[in-house]
Formats: C-alpha cells, sequence, structure tokens
C-alpha cells in the first residue's frame, strides 16, 4: 500500500550528469520492491508547479536512525528538477510511495541479463543484488550517449558477472547502443529473462531481441506520468492481455513493469482500433 509522508533530504551529491538524492521515507522503505516508484511534491507548499514528479527507486536503506531511507537519480530537465536538486539537509519533501507494479523476480535460479539505458540503471541495482540472492546469474548492459551519462558502472559491475557499456560516441566501452551487444551477451550466458529500463525505443528494441531468442522480458516504461496514482489517464499505453485482447493500461499503476512482448510499442501514444473501448470510426 502506497502512503504519503513527510520526509526530509539527508543528501544530494553529483553523479556523471546526475543528482543523486537521499531522503528519509518512514515507512516507505520497508515495502520497497525493484521497479516501483515514488512521486516527489516540487516547490514547496505555496509553488504554483502543482503536479508531482515521478522517479523510480534506486537504493532504500530500511533501518537505521531515520527509519527508512531512499534514494533517487534525478537529471535535470527543468524548473522543477532544478528545485529538487537545489535542496539541502534537513530541507522537508512530500513523499508518495511505493507505487506502481515491481519487476518480478524467477522462481528458479536462471540466468539473467540486465539492460539500463541513462539513469534508466538506476532501479538495476536493487534487482541485481535480490537476483543474485536467489542464486540467479547476473549479466549486465549499460548503455548511454557519452561516458558521463552513463549512471552506476563501477557499482554494477561489482554486482553482475560481466558488465558490458555502450556509448553512443565511443568515450567509453563499445561505440553504438545497447542493442548492439545484447544479443550476443545472451547467446554467450544462455538468458532467461531479461529486464530493461530506458528510453521506449531501446525497450522495444530489447524486447524484440529476447523474444527472437525465446527469452521473457520486462520492461519498465518511461512514460510521463502526471498524477502517479492512475486518474489522470496521461500514461496509457496499448497492452495485450491474456485473453489477447488489447488494453489501454496505465503506466503508474499497471506498469511501470510490463512484459516486453505484450506492449504494442508500435502504437504507443495511440489508441489502436481493436483496442478494448476504442471509438470506432462513426463515433459510437
Amino acid at each position: 500500500m502506497a502512503v504519503q509522508v513527510k520526509g526530509q533530504v539527508l543528501d544530494v551529491r553529483r553523479a556523471g550528469s546526475y543528482h543523486v538524492l537521499s531522503l528519509t521515507a518512514p515507512g516507505i522503505a520497508d515495502s520497497v520492491r525493484p521497479g516501483h516508484f515514488i512521486t516527489v511534491g516540487i516547490g514547496g507548499e505555496e509553488s504554483s508547479m502543482v503536479l508531482r514528479r515521478a522517479f523510480a527507486i534506486h537504493q532504500v536503506q530500511s533501518r537505521g536512525v531515520y527509519g527508512g531511507t531512499l534514494d533517487i537519480v534525478i537529471g535535470v530537465h527543468g524548473k522543477g528538477t532544478q528545485w529538487l536538486v537545489d535542496r539541502r539537509r534537513h530541507d522537508p519533501i512530500d513523499i508518495v510511495g511505493p507505487l506502481g507494479r515491481p519487476f518480478v523476480l524467477p522462481k528458479e535460479a536462471v540466468s539473467t541479463v540486465l539492460v539500463g539505458g541513462g539513469y534508466g540503471s538506476a532501479p538495476l541495482f536493487m534487482l541485481a543484488e535480490q537476483l543474485r540472492e536467489r542464486g540467479c546469474r547476473v549479466d549486465v548492459v549499460l548503455g548511454a550517449a557519452t561516458e558521463e551519462k552513463l549512471f552506476g558502472a563501477l557499482e554494477l559491475k561489482r554486482l553482475a558477472s560481466t558488465l558490458t557499456i555502450t556509448t553512443d560516441d565511443g568515450s567509453m566501452g563499445h561505440r553504438g547502443r545497447v542493442t548492439d551487444v545484447i544479443g550476443g551477451v545472451m547467446d554467450a550466458s544462455d538468458t532467461a529473462v531479461v529486464y530493461a529500463c530506458g528510453p521506449m525505443p531501446m525497450l522495444q528494441r530489447v524486447a524484440q531481441i529476447a523474444s527472437s531468442r525465446q527469452a521473457y522480458s520486462q520492461c519498465a516504461v518511461e512514460e510521463a506520468m502526471a498524477c502517479g496514482i492512475g486518474v489522470c489517464m496521461t500514461c496509457v499505453l496499448p497492452v495485450i492481455g491474456e485473453d489477447g485482447v488489447t488494453r489501454m493500461l496505465r503506466s503508474c499503476t499497471e506498469g511501470p513493469v510490463f512484459r516486453g512482448d505484450r506492449v504494442r510499442w508500435t502504437d504507443v501514444g495511440t489508441v489502436p482500433p481493436d483496442t478494448l473501448g476504442a471509438p470506432t470510426a462513426g463515433g459510437h
């Protein structure tokens, strides 16, 4: 169950192109699973920035003097995220979480590949730790435009059997994209499950590559979320159900993690005509 708490900023630290915020979050940290996210109030109580911002949970500490803390990774893209990274120790922060449907962990010890694009790698740290605890092999593929826009490569290297890095400009690792190398990584370890988080075009291609190798994929989508609790319907995307019927599902409640082979990637941003409840050509 999600709760709303008044937390505090414990620390703001720079990590390449990003910032990591550590927040007190009593009542939230204990129930976090990899893939969950939180929403954060922006600008304080008198702010005109009424929309909350959604952030994947990077790490949690469920015990300690603060009764539970969590870390989020922020890329500054506007006034709201700039306000967040300008916070100082003990500044108050309004948090709702944990939200969304997290990654599903395999029941047996299998070989897995974790794929992160940019700071989409943030939720993969907890995931890698929990997969290893279950005896799973964990290989990690990270990609970004430049070396500075990679997140957490050193720490993930310690958690993974292998770490493969790609950058668009070749400043670190292989020149190119994660989708150029993921097939080879999967073949080398006989991968059964692929977990991915990052830009939508990356997720689409990762899901295709996984399916072509009869592997199961779980993708944490990056859709804009205005409310984060399933009310506003701004984050819907077409997903095929177990019954073969396409429905418009909310990323914030039915996601953000979806089976990669069930998302109709090429139709994201539209309501396909065969979707359950879609308007007909005559408007009825």
